[in-house]
């Protein structure tokens, strides 16, 4: 039997995302600015938990009505058989998004929300679940538009991107599911060479070699994770172990593929080495000390993909306004036949470079506005017309 769910992502990775939602089973996939409403059987769900990249969790709708108030919706939520998709002695935490909605406040329908679930159980359990603000056994996901609400049941848990070795340091570190969607943006290939030249901890090199690799990022660093679709009274051990099994045996024995990485320092280069290794993979990846402007390209075509530095690891601006510049000569002179991509907050660097971006994508890092910038490296003068959003 199908079932409606919805995949949250980072904003503007629904494209991507519904692309690998369908390569999974997933059908109906329609893309938002949040994430990606399909279709499916537990089948679907399950892999989709194990096996997407992008998402940051998957949500089972449990109902959709119209509404006009906050009572409107804790008459609907009251009548919903919650007794029958989870037990009391789970904790529960309820959030809540909106966009236009007439209630008076997000955090009363909150309450009224989790009022409505814990009433239901005490009237068919005699008891009610507690409210976890931290690490909830269950999460409930309201959704409100103008007139129409819908609730959800998240099947995820901790969010997806959490996992494998984690190792998250900076102001704004790049999940891995951000970085996955970077990677699908950049149209890679596993058979085509991958560079970053400015890897830091190794997060793209890492999802690029699982990629490659095809193991499943619910079982990166060869340790299953746990989901929330295990604490819900639904859950199908039997489908549940038969998807286990037949993510491991598409994962392909660890051996040296055309991943390359590269940083300047010394220390962050050991932190990526470290990173690969907890993940297993190191000897998936090659890995070298080095300055990008003086690298040359590791095979005659590729795709580079990047985070680079900006005003806070590399100290002043001055330093930001030699590097571009930099790295526009050293991919003219030496990565001819490569595609670029650099993914950045700083939208100086597409002038500064002075190479001619083929498409700008706007994307986010949590709530920083970013930019995607593609590079096509021709021979010449490497102008590629205007560049073009999304």
């Amino acid at each position: 039997m199908s079932e409606p769910f919805f995949a949250q992502c980072p904003r503007g990775l629904a494209g991507v995302l519904a692309t690998e939602l369908a390569a999974l089973g997933a059908v109906d996939c329609v893309g938002g600015e949040a994430g990606v409403a399909f279709a499916g059987d537990w089948a679907v769900a399950y892999r989709a938990n194990l096996e997407s990249r992008i998402a940051t969790r998957i949500l089972w709708r449990v109902a959709e009505f119209d509404y006009r108030d906050e009572h409107d919706i804790y008459d609907a939520t009251f009548l919903l058989p919650w007794s029958a998709w989870f037990l009391p002695e789970r904790t529960l935490k309820v959030e809540i998004s909106a966009h236009r909605a007439p209630v008076q406040s997000l955090d009363f329908t909150t309450l009224k929300v989790k009022d409505a679930i814990c009433d239901k159980f005490r009237e068919v359990c005699g008891k009610r679940p507690s409210i976890a603000r931290r690490e909830p056994d269950i999460r409930v996901h309201a959704h409100l538009e103008a007139t129409r609400a819908a609730l959800y049941l998240d099947l995820s848990g901790e969010a997806l991107f959490k996992r494998g070795r984690r190792d998250e340091t900076g102001v704004a570190p790049l999940k891995k599911n951000l970085a996955a969607g970077i990677i699908a943006l950049s149209g890679w290939r596993p058979d085509d060479a991958f560079l970053d030249p400015m890897c830091g901890s190794g997060t793209f090199l890492v999802e690029a070699a699982e990629i490659a690799l095809g193991i499943a990022p619910g079982l990166s660093g060869g340790a299953q994770r746990p989901f929330a679709l295990e604490r819900l009274l639904t859950f199908d051990a039997r489908l549940w172990s038969d998807t286990l099994a037949a993510a491991r045996a598409r994962a392909a024995p660890v051996r040296a593929l055309a991943l390359f990485g590269s940083d300047l320092y010394g220390d962050v280069l050991k932190q990526a080495r470290e990173n690969l290794a907890a993940n297993g993979i190191l000897d998936a990846v090659q890995l070298k000390q080095a300055n990008v402007v003086e690298i040359s390209a590791p095979a005659p075509s590729g795709v580079w993909v990047t985070n680079p530095p900006y005003g806070e690891r590399l100290g002043d601006a001055e330093a930001l306004a030699r590097l571009y510049p930099a790295l526009g000569d050293v991919l003219k002179k030496k990565f001819t036949g490569w595609r670029a991509y650099f993914f950045t907050s700083d939208f100086t660097l597409a002038k500064a470079i002075r190479l001619s971006a083929s498409k700008r994508t706007p994307l986010y890092n949590g709530k920083i506005e970013c930019r995607l910038f593609e590079y096509k490296i021709v021979a010449g003068t490497n102008r590629a017309g205007p560049p073009t959003d999304g």
